[in-house]
């Protein structure tokens, strides 16, 4: 057969379809790409503001497979005198989820990544974890263990973190949100509580508060704090708490 007649034959055929016909035959691909972007008024990571309490914009991607393998980006803006020359923090993960009856179970690896710092002669400030955790709907449970020094630092590999956290839908846009998170230092990992000197090996952070779904936006209030006073950073200078309870406000999008 005339393979010019052929093709030009199928072409036929295909641009008679409906346009929905052609598109229900489109194969549906297994990968997803999803993306995220927002505005707070402070970056508290495990209690501790990162910005000596000041605004972060954050952002990052996700890269899925219908398989349970992921792998993704995540970003924000920090205190650089905190993370000896860097303004910016870059996390790269990558896991496998699994869903075991109503379960999902999480495994995966995450590196926390600061470009510039070390700047000065200072160290250099870094961070892996390892990491497990179990959701089951709204609710999820989380275990990290660090398998280099500790942010950089000396001899504290084995510090762990574990987070608990959940949500309630209120009704009409509205979720109520809460989390609380123990970190362990190990080794040399301590820290050192303003007008003290006694070296503390654990913290405890929580979170409790809200979300509102507008239009695909969610704004959000919550009241973060830790059993700590600490300080840090360029908060350092004048002795000013980045532990206490503050309220952050944020605004995201998914996308």
């Amino acid at each position: 057969m005339n393979k010019s007649l052929l093709a030009l034959g199928a072409l036929t055929v295909l641009t008679a379809l409906p346009m929905g016909a052609q598109a229900a035959d489109a194969p549906k691909s297994d990968w997803t790409v999803a993306g995220n972007a927002g505005l707070f008024s402070d970056y508290r990571f495990r209690g501790i503001s990162q910005t000596n309490k000041k605004p972060a914009f954050q952002g990052g991607i996700d890269i899925s497979h219908s398989s349970g393998f992921y792998v993704g980006n995540w970003n924000s803006n920090v205190d650089s005198a905190m993370y000896n020359g860097a303004n910016i923090e870059m996390d790269f993960y990558g896991g496998y989820k699994l869903p075991v009856g109503g379960f999902t179970l999480d495994f995966g690896a995450l590196y926390y990544y600061y470009p510039g710092s070390g700047a000065g002669g200072t160290f250099k400030i870094d961070n892996t974890e390892l990491y497990v955790g179990a959701s089951y709907g709204p609710f999820s449970l989380k275990y990290s263990h660090a398998v280099s020094d500790f942010f950089g630092v000396d001899d504290s590999k084995g510090s762990y973190y574990l987070d608990g956290s959940g949500s309630y839908d209120l009704g009409s846009g509205f979720a109520l949100v809460g989390h609380i998170g123990y970190q362990k230092l190990k080794k040399n990992a301590r820290v050192v509580e303003i007008n003290s000197t006694e070296l503390r090996d654990s913290i405890i952070d929580y979170k409790l508060g809200v979300t509102y779904d507008l239009s695909g936006w969610s704004l959000g209030a919550a009241y973060v704090a830790t059993n700590r006073d600490l300080t840090g950073g360029t908060a350092s200078l004048s002795n000013r708490n980045i532990s206490n309870g503050t309220v952050v406000l944020s605004a995201s999008k998914s996308f």
